[in-house]
């Protein structure tokens, strides 16, 4: 199973697992992507909209609920320097859970995390897309590891000024790093997750440009499930070459003031929550005072990958429900776990993608 964002920054964040606790207990091997570092050291960072760090002691609710692997490639997983970064990876590792996308350099960044299953051993690796690049790694420096993207801008029809067309692309180079790293981990036998922190945030289904030629390229490459998060809201899903990209997984526990209006004293932080409204039109529901993400957000999604001895996987997802208090609830197949289904295949036929859905017991299952 594989879980979207998850932000611990409020106290007693292990009591949102609770709902969830049985339904994450049914995973061999368990992923979710931390995004904020975890540490009571550091300096913050400058460049872009720092989050502020987390409590160590918050990491135990992973622990305490059967995750296996963290992955840390993200924009934030810096925003308290190489302090932040070592504190975070070393207390996962204090709690038994393997890490994989940031490190005290490139290298460490770039290596997988190793869990075994019996007989079968999982590899994730785990890419930033989305900057910024003062947190990336590099040879003798901390930092994530990263695909840099290119952006590039055109005006709608004759209104120069106007609403612009957005054009990405992928640096060849750090795809090609990538597909190198896929192709090491596979080549030992492993079951290759690449997880990518990607995707337009707040935006419901829109895919940019970029992100389908990354994720076949990561599948071409040899990787066996591909997943995505960022966006804060959940994103369509596809097969490509008979393998699942879930494309956004959306938030799983991701509780936070930081984006906030009301008692926000951190000056930038607060000027990105009001400029936030303003670009992605939408008001946080004030009755979800720790949850401040896109009404739309409150569908969440958890993969679910049967892997056979063969090698053959059968994808699916379980359905959720966001509770005003921040805890994911489990729906399985009834009334609001129809609605959760409905919604992950309008996003998937918006965004372009094709996948057939069926329930099979409490989950979904997708060709």
């Amino acid at each position: 199973m594989i879980t979207g964002d998850l932000v611990l920054e409020e106290p007693d964040a292990c009591l949102l697992f609770n709902d969830a606790s049985s339904l994450l207990r049914q995973a061999d091997v368990l992923i979710g992507h931390v995004e904020t570092p975890h540490t009571n050291r550091g300096k913050e960072a400058t460049g872009d909209i720092p989050a502020p760090g987390s409590p160590p002691e918050n990491l135990r609710a992973l622990a305490d609920n059967n995750f296996s692997v963290a992955t840390l490639a993200g924009n934030h997983i810096h925003d308290r320097g190489p302090e932040g970064i070592a504190d975070t990876i070393e207390t996962l590792r204090m709690h038994g859970i393997a890490s994989a996308g940031a490190g005290a350099n490139l290298a460490a960044a770039r290596a997988p995390a190793r869990v075994a299953h019996g007989a079968q051993e999982v590899a994730v690796l785990s890419y930033n897309c989305v900057g910024p690049s003062a947190g990336w790694a590099g040879a003798h420096h901390a930092g994530c590891a990263y695909i840099k993207v290119i952006s590039h801008y055109e005006p709608e029809g004759a209104n120069p000024g106007g609403p612009p067309k957005a054009y990405t692309f992928n640096d060849f180079a750090s795809v090609a790093a990538m597909q190198a790293d896929v192709a090491a981990a596979k080549a030992g036998g492993a079951v290759v997750v690449v997880y990518f922190h990607k995707g337009l945030v707040h935006v419901p289904a829109k895919l940019a440009m970029y992100e389908r030629p990354l994720t076949h390229a990561a599948i071409e490459a040899g990787a066996d499930i591909v997943a995505g998060c960022h966006a804060h809201i959940p994103r369509g899903v596809e097969i490509h070459r008979g393998k699942p990209i879930f494309h956004g997984l959306g938030n799983f526990v991701t509780v936070t003031r930081a984006l906030s209006i009301e008692g926000n004293d951190h000056p930038e932080r607060l000027a990105w929550a009001k400029r936030r409204r303003e670009l992605f039109g939408f008001t946080p529901d004030p009755d979800y005072p720790l949850y401040p993400f896109h009404p739309e957000s409150k569908n969440v999604i958890v993969a679910d990958c049967m892997i056979g001895e063969d090698g053959s996987i059968q994808p699916g997802l379980s359905p959720l429900w966001m509770q005003p208090t921040g805890a994911p609830l489990p729906l399985g197949r009834s009334p609001k776990g129809q609605d959760v289904l409905d919604y992950v295949t309008h996003i998937t036929r918006e965004a372009g993608l094709k996948a057939d859905f069926a329930w099979e017991g409490d989950r979904i299952v997708f060709n």
